[in-house]
């Protein structure tokens, strides 16, 4: 029987219940420390991380109301809050041992105890003590983020972090999957309105008959369901920064009233004339060319220009290789917290497969893979075939790095043999169209003769 890599104090006057409690929970787990003298546990809780701690209430001889065990419950807890702490205590003390449990215990013991109930609430204890460490890991993790070493990361990041000092108005710019959002809340975080509020708008998914009143807010009466008065978006974001994603998927008759509350710096509910004074930080998004659509009459450019004081690009993927390993290393770390399962790896072969991988999607597939990959691994590493890898995903752009092409025009020729030059098979296991098959063929001079 394999035992639970956690980590027991007992503490007890008595060195057969010492012995005892030791013999038979050192079968179960890893590490069991004891302890006759209270005293010293400020020294262990500051050396060792105790996952549970097994308390005996009373340790002075006509001192038994356990006074002294609720005052080292309230030690323990100060010195490692995720310590998880079970009383003991004799038959007849079970009001004392209740107390405790409104000041932090997790359960008590009666002595003599029943090994099978000693067992089980240990059991338990440590699958507690083990959720509040992956609360905190996660926790961390979600207050940090992944950025990068490669150097088309670090000048996104280095003009985010000028910008972020000032009010100006930010557009992001970069495929699906980026980390536009990331970005954003990092400006946030790094600026003067990080205490105020943070609103994140996904102005692409907003249907046209809402955009107004979720943006701009409403009067009561000024539609059927208008019940009440409601301030919109912009409102609630009052001495904060707004986060506007989508932007360019905004239609023209919208751009016009979303350029009024810019330039004004007012905002009008609907169902009314007053104009409320508007203190926001305005940060935009989208994966659109905006100077094309500019150029097609499809983005207001008037519009444009009030969004653009600053413009960041961040890279896709595909052109930040030396990061795919860190970033989904870390990925890994992040899914393993969420899932509690502190212990799982990558094999090594995977490696290489998530250099070679496009990542079409970038971190957002990556991420989506490596979240996969971890609720299905049947052991603690991840192999190739857990991250669905096998196949080399095709570029749609046409990267100048001769090395990719070279990777893009070898998968290319390997389906064709596989299928025996049948376009319509070899395209479907590629995932493209026959006409983007037809015209990697001819970029690069490969014959199905």
């Amino acid at each position: 029987m394999k035992k639970t890599n956690a980590s027991i104090l007992i503490i007890d006057d008595q060195e057969d219940i010492l012995f005892a409690s030791k013999l038979y929970l050192k079968k179960y787990f890893e590490h069991i420390y004891t302890m006759n003298n209270p005293k010293n546990i400020v020294e262990l809780l500051s050396k060792n991380t105790i996952d549970v701690v097994l308390l005996d209430m009373n340790y002075r001889i006509g001192f038994e109301d356990g006074r002294e065990g609720l005052y080292l419950l309230k030690e323990i807890k100060t010195l490692s809050p995720k310590t998880v702490v079970i009383l003991m205590t004799a038959f007849g003390k079970v009001e004392t041992a209740v107390e405790g449990l409104k000041n932090g215990a997790f359960d008590y013991i009666l002595k003599p105890w029943e090994n099978v109930k000693l067992l089980e609430s240990v059991k338990q204890a440590v699958e507690k003590a083990r959720k509040e460490q992956r609360k905190e890991k996660h926790a961390e993790v979600a207050d940090d983020f992944f950025t990068g070493n490669s150097e088309v990361i670090k000048k996104a990041y280095s003009l985010a972090d000028k910008v972020a000092r000032t009010d100006a108005n930010v557009l992001i710019l970069g495929e699906n999957g980026t980390g536009k959002f990331v970005l954003a809340h990092h400006i946030y975080k790094q600026s003067d309105r990080r205490n105020s509020p943070f609103i994140a708008i996904d102005l692409g998914s907003l249907n046209n008959n809402i955009f107004e009143s979720e943006l701009f807010g409403y009067a009561k009466g000024a539609f059927t369901d208008a019940k009440t008065d409601t301030p919109g978006r912009f409102e609630m974001t009052q001495n904060g920064t707004i986060f506007l994603d989508e932007i360019g998927n905004v239609p023209l008759h919208l751009q016009s009233k979303l350029l009024q509350v810019i330039q004004t710096k007012t905002v009008t509910r609907l169902g009314e004339t007053k104009a409320r004074p508007l203190n926001v930080r305005i940060i935009t998004a989208t994966n659109l060319n905006l100077k094309q659509e500019v150029a097609d009459k499809n983005f207001r450019e008037d519009l444009y220009y009030r969004i653009n004081t600053m413009e960041i690009i961040l890279p896709p993927l595909r052109e930040r290789n030396e990061d795919k390993i860190p970033l989904a290393e870390y990925l890994l770390q992040k899914m393993s917290i969420k899932y509690g399962r502190d212990e799982i790896t990558f094999d090594k072969k995977v490696f290489d497969q998530i250099e070679k991988h496009a990542w079409n999607g970038n971190i957002r597939e990556m991420e989506n893979k490596i979240e996969r990959a971890v609720i299905l691994c049947e052991n603690n590493c991840i192999t190739v075939s857990d991250l669905d890898l096998d196949t080399i995903t095709l570029y749609e752009d046409n990267p100048d790095d001769s090395q990719l092409s070279a990777v893009e025009k070898a998968t290319v020729e390997k389906a064709l043999v596989k299928h025996h030059n049948n376009i319509s098979k070899t395209a479907e296991e590629l995932g493209l169209s026959r006409g983007a098959l037809y015209r990697r063929l001819e970029k690069y001079n490969i014959s199905t003769n």
